[in-house]
Formats: structure tokens, sequence, C-alpha cells
């Protein structure tokens, strides 16, 4: 009896180890897509537009696929039948040691297996190995599968405040609520976080035209949101709906299925940004995309949540409102606080609150001086860029986001001392080099000689 009841136990404890080991090198759908993207880059659709058989077998391959891996993530879902698929693979260098692969003279290879597996891991790296692509990243990937969970939004922050209609009046500050109201009435905009060509855009354009054909109803999420190609998608830190593009279709429709949930959180980054704006005198808190690294919304709540939790604890005593008018930029990768040339400050989240406290009320003057300077700038420079355009009968002029203000400005008063009839009817670009885009923009240095 004692040795059945051991029996038992024994097959108990092996049971939990194994559910345990499968747990332990799971991956989510989300780390499943992540380690599938150098394969969606391989067989996407939009990179077969002048291939149309090729590219309608990747399409139903492509949904075939998605439908298996969704009922993979299915909890309890146990019927599993093998799927047969066939992809064409963008091929960067033909290898001719797979007998089983048949290259086209197009530069792609068609390949074809079987999925019987019953886990996203195994299915992930069945998929990898049969296109030939490299497995190495799948293994830190899994690795630090719980990693993600850190990220997530924390709780709500110390002593959550909903203020009176009547205190935004009497303050001056923003109403988070009427913030968000606002933004959901614009229409959606469309801009690209990197200088892609032409076709590369048009490409992108094509793949969210498609989505909005076959999902319109998920797109309405979108209104009065910008959306920004990228590299990842979610949320940026701005409030920005960024869409991977490496990503296919049915991963950009569960961010805009998500959007609704991101309000909620969106305005406790709002409320965080007021509280410690009332802790700081007034100043401003804000977000420059332009002068800060990419942040999504998770990880910008993080950043203004353990800087607000410092605020509270060293309860600095800055007159209410002194400060109003400044503005500041939290950053994650400095150690010493600074001013920048336009005007805001730039503050490490791990600063001391007692040096905080010096450099801000002992550069607040010289802040204010530059916020005026770079409103005189802002206005100059309209008026320069307007009248280039104008006497060189451009079609656009712009400058790269690394070139300041001051630089724009010197450069278009001398371009303006020229006669250049040959820029007529040009895309003229304001950057460090001289150089032709694929777009045909000609870029030249703000400091060109003649």
């Amino acid at each position: 009896m004692f040795c059945h009841l051991g029996a038992v136990r024994r097959f108990c404890l092996e049971k939990l180890l194994l559910q345990w080991i499968l747990q332990a090198r799971a991956l989510s759908g989300a780390e499943a897509i992540n380690a599938l993207r150098p394969f969606y880059f391989a067989v996407h659709p939009d990179f077969f537009g002048q291939h149309p058989r090729e590219r309608e077998i990747n399409e139903n391959s492509l949904k075939r696929l998605n439908g298996y891996l969704e009922n993979l993530q299915k909890p309890g879902f146990k019927s599993f039948k093998p799927t047969q698929l066939t992809f064409y693979v963008r091929e960067r260098e033909q290898n001719s040691s797979s007998v089983q692969e048949s290259f086209s003279a197009s530069g792609f290879r068609a390949v074809s297996f079987t999925l019987h597996t019953r886990d996203l891991l195994s299915t992930v790296l069945d998929i990898l190995n049969s296109c030939s692509l490299s497995t190495e990243h799948v293994q830190s990937l899994n690795a630090n599968v719980n990693s993600q969970s850190h990220r997530e939004v924390k709780g709500t922050f110390y002593r959550p405040i909903k203020w009176d209609k009547t205190y935004y009046s009497f303050t001056g500050f923003q109403d988070p609520e009427e913030e968000l109201e606002q933004a959901q009435k614009v229409e959606t905009t469309l801009i690209w976080q990197r200088s892609w060509g032409i076709a590369h855009r048009c490409s992108q354009l094509h793949s969210l035209g498609r989505l909005a054909q076959q999902s319109p109803e998920v797109l309405r999420n979108a209104k009065g949101h910008t959306v920004v190609f990228t590299d990842c998608s979610g949320m940026s830190a701005a409030g920005h709906v960024m869409l991977g593009t490496m990503d296919v279709h049915h991963h950009w429709i569960k961010i805009f299925e998500k959007l609704p949930s991101y309000y909620k959180l969106q305005k406790k980054v709002l409320l965080l940004e007021d509280r410690i704006s009332h802790l700081l005198g007034g100043i401003q808190i804000t977000y420059i995309e332009e002068l800060q690294p990419l942040l999504t919304l998770e990880e910008y709540y993080t950043i203004l949540d353990a800087f607000c939790n410092r605020l509270l604890n060293s309860r600095l005593p800055f007159h209410p409102r002194s400060l109003r008018g400044l503005q500041m930029i939290l950053e994650s990768d400095r150690y010493a606080p600074s001013l920048h040339e336009l005007g805001h400050f730039n503050i490490p989240t791990v600063c001391d609150p007692a040096t905080l406290q010096w450099f801000i009320i002992t550069k607040a003057q010289q802040a204010r001086e530059n916020l005026k300077r770079k409103e005189e700038l802002t206005v100059m420079e309209k008026e320069l860029i307007s009248a280039s355009t104008e006497k060189f009968y451009l079609k656009q002029l712009y400058k790269e986001p690394s070139i300041s203000r001051a630089q724009m400005i010197d450069c278009c008063k001398r371009l303006l001392e020229e006669s250049l009839p040959y820029l007529q009817g040009m895309h003229l670009c304001i950057s460090h080099f001289y150089s032709v885009l694929q777009d045909g923009d000609l870029c030249i240095p703000w400091k060109w000689k003649r």
C-alpha cells in the first residue's frame, strides 16, 4: 500500500515538474511574434508586388499560419491538425547546399513544411529552421520571457488626485480629460520616424490600406491619433500609435484593438505630470520626441512614477507657481541636470533632490531668456524658410532634426543673397553633408560654400 502511495506521489511530482519545465520555456504570443520577425521580413507579401502568384501564396499561407498560432494560445485547445504551408522566401544569398529548396531568378525560393507542434516555442523553431533562418535570437528571447512583466505598468501612484474644474481655471494647468477629448476629435495623421524612400512609404501605406479594407471597424479606434511607422508596435510616450514596419497585419490589428485600454494609462501619465508640476512650483513636464529616445507609454509612466515618488519623499519647498512658464524633460541616461539652449531643463530621473532644487532656482532666469530667444528664432526661421521657398520657387524647403534653428537661419540668410535658378521645383533639405536622397531631394550642408 505504501509502495503504491509512493508511486502515486512520485508520479504527481514528475507531472508537476514536467508542467513547470514546459511553462518555463513557453513563449507568449507577443514573444513569438518578435521571434518570427526575420521570417515575416523574408515572406511579407508587400515585398512581392511584381510577383502576384507568389504574393497570393504567401498571403494565404500567412493567414493559415496566424490561425495556427492563435489556436496554440487558446487555453485547453487540443485538437491540432497537421498544417502544410508553402512560402516564397526572399533570399539575400542563394545557398546551393539546400537541395529541397528551389530558387527562382527573381531572388526568392520556395519552402514547404508541415506544422504539427503543440506549443509556440517549438512552432517558432520549426518555422525558422524550415526557412534556413537563424534561431540564435530565440534562445535569448526565451530566457527573457518574464522580463517583460517588470516593464508592465505599476499600480496607481501615490495619492492620486482628481482635481475640480475650478482648479485648472485658477492655476492655468491643463485638464487631462479635456486634453484627451480634444485629441480624440482630431483627424488621424500619418508620419514616419525615419527618412524612408517613397517606395518604402508606399509599401507601408498599401499595407495599412489593405488592413482598412479588411477590418475597417478596428481602425476607428485610431481616430484622433498620430500613427507613426517605426521599428516597433505599441503606443509611444507622446501618445502616438506606433506600427512596426516588420509586423504583419494581425499584429497591427491587435494594436488598434488595444488602443482603448491605453486611454486609462494616458490619463495616469497626464495626472502624474500635473502632480510633478505642482510639486516643482508649476514647471511644465514635457516629452520632446526629437530630443529624447523613443519611449513606449509604459516606459514613460514608469519613469514619471519613480521620479514623483522621489519628490514626495524629499518634500522640496518650491513656492507654488514660482516656476510657471518653464519646461523640463526627464532623462534616464543623465546624471547631472543641465539647461538646454532652447530653454528647457534636462533633469535626470536619479537627480538628488537638493541638487535639483538649487540648479532650477539658480538657472530659472536664464531658462526664461532662452525660451524667449527660442520664440524669436522660431518666428525668424519660419519667415526665412517662406522667403527662400518663394524666391527659388522650391516645392519644399526643410531641415534635418539635428539642424538647430540658428543654423537654419544662418543658412537661409546666405541663400537669399544668391541667384540659384536651377533650384526651381526642387525639394531642398538642409543637412550636414552634400547628398541626393532616393526620392530626388537635394541635401546641402547648412555651412555651404560657394
